[in-house]
């Protein structure tokens, strides 16, 4: 329980010690996976630790660096700069001919260092003075330059599932003495949307409210707002909401997809959970039939990051209507799937020739007849797909794509 004079918030407090007391990732963390061989092995390696927010990051750095025996500094790549990074380092360096031990370099949100920041860790990664742990919230690929991608593996951390949640919850109730039926257990878990932190901070916000220690629903009502209906029973009832909108989409059904949609946002949801499944929607439900709609989505993304709610509601009621009336075409999320498999189940083929970055004789389409070098294949040697991994519906764009394509086959036969 927090003191008068203990100002530290309840996440902070509640930071493991121990890998035992670490939730979730198990992914990663079982035994046999090889980041838990290195741990096990005490041996650290250079890593980026992606995944969103709350989801154990800097507590994961904290304890590789505790089970390595390391000093961890830490940066911000929001508040930090070359200048920062330089007094790091020299730290780093001193610690090294003093030989008091090896230096883990935290960097949190690596991903808003510009491309010479990134390069600034460059020759302490290749000569070994320091261990490079960054943690994002954005994908490495886009953000990060290959150089340093080169050194360091990508760890992918994974939202909080309820099972990882509920423990850590029964654990800051007893650390708080606090009291909460099982009822408001699952509010507060559907609550935190997979973060962790976020829990911790309902719960500490209960906490400071309640006159008796008791987490009632009137109380959550008052943290949560007064318009909370029944946001999760057991995890269940959130997640058939978040069907029911999208088999209304998927079902060409703008009324009743709007409707699910005011339900989630009056039961609580975070808009930007919403706008992130609707994006996914945009590729997975209608693809190339309708081009626009991944663009009215990411639209609707940025007017609720700039603008807040309520002008935002409007804006995912637009997405939503439009991704309900839009050609239906899930061709683009099956030559994905398709593709996936291609690549799991023939490993790292060698690229053809013709294909290199490389001065070779190359039939340039654009000199042939309609833009298309007819013949030339575009696989490897030994990777023959039987059917086409991409097959466009007959609806909406996709109708013109499929004819261009089978024009296209027929000058190559």
């Amino acid at each position: 329980m927090k003191t008068l004079f203990d100002t530290s918030p309840l996440a902070a407090r509640m930071r493991p010690n121990t890998l035992a007391d670490y939730v979730g990732q198990k992914h990663l963390l079982a035994p046999g996976r090889p980041l838990a061989n290195a741990i096990e092995k005490g041996i650290l390696h250079s890593m980026i630790l992606w995944g969103p927010p709350g989801t154990g990051k800097t507590t994961l750095a904290h304890l590789l660096a505790h089970q390595a025996q390391a000093e961890i500094e830490h940066l911000s790549a929001v508040l930090s700069g070359v200048k920062e990074i330089r007094t790091v380092l020299e730290r780093a360096e001193a610690r090294q001919k003093a030989e008091q031990g090896a230096t883990v370099l935290f960097v949190d949100e690596i991903h808003r260092f510009n491309k010479s920041q990134q390069d600034a860790f460059l020759p302490a990664l290749e000569s070994g003075l320091i261990t490079l742990i960054g943690a994002t919230t954005e994908n490495p690929a886009f953000s990060l330059n290959n150089a340093l991608l080169s050194r360091a593996r990508v760890y992918a951390l994974k939202s909080l599932e309820a099972r990882d949640l509920e423990p850590l919850l029964h654990r800051a109730i007893i650390q708080e003495n606090l009291i909460i039926a099982s009822d408001e257990v699952a509010t507060l878990i559907a609550a935190a949307d997979g973060d962790a932190r976020q829990l911790l901070n309902l719960i500490e916000m209960c906490g400071d409210v309640s006159e008796d220690r008791q987490i009632t629903t009137a109380i959550l009502k008052s943290i949560l707002g007064e318009t909370l209906h029944r946001f999760d029973k057991g995890g269940d009832y959130f997640y058939d909401l978040i069907s029911a909108l999208h088999k209304s989409i998927r079902g060409s059904d703008p009324d009743a997809a709007l409707y699910w949609m005011i339900r989630m946002l009056r039961s609580g949801c975070d808009p930007l959970y919403i706008a992130r499944r609707l994006i996914r929607m945009a590729s997975e439900e209608i693809g190339i039939a309708d081009p626009r709609a991944l663009e009215m989505t990411l639209n609707a993304w940025q007017v609720i990051e700039r603008l807040g709610i309520p002008e935002g509601e409007l804006a995912l009621s637009q997405a939503v209507i439009y991704l309900a009336v839009a050609p239906k075409s899930n061709a683009v999320y099956l030559a994905h799937k398709h593709a996936e498999e291609a690549v799991k189940n023939n490993g790292s083929l060698d690229v053809p020739f013709h294909l290199r970055n490389q001065p070779i004789k190359y039939r340039y389409p654009h000199d042939e007849p309609h833009a298309y070098a007819a013949g030339v294949n575009y696989f490897p040697a030994s990777l023959k797909p039987t059917t086409p991994y991409y097959q466009p519906s007959d609806r909406g764009l996709e109708k013109q794509i499929q004819e261009k394509l089978k024009f296209l086959k027929h000058l190559t036969s």
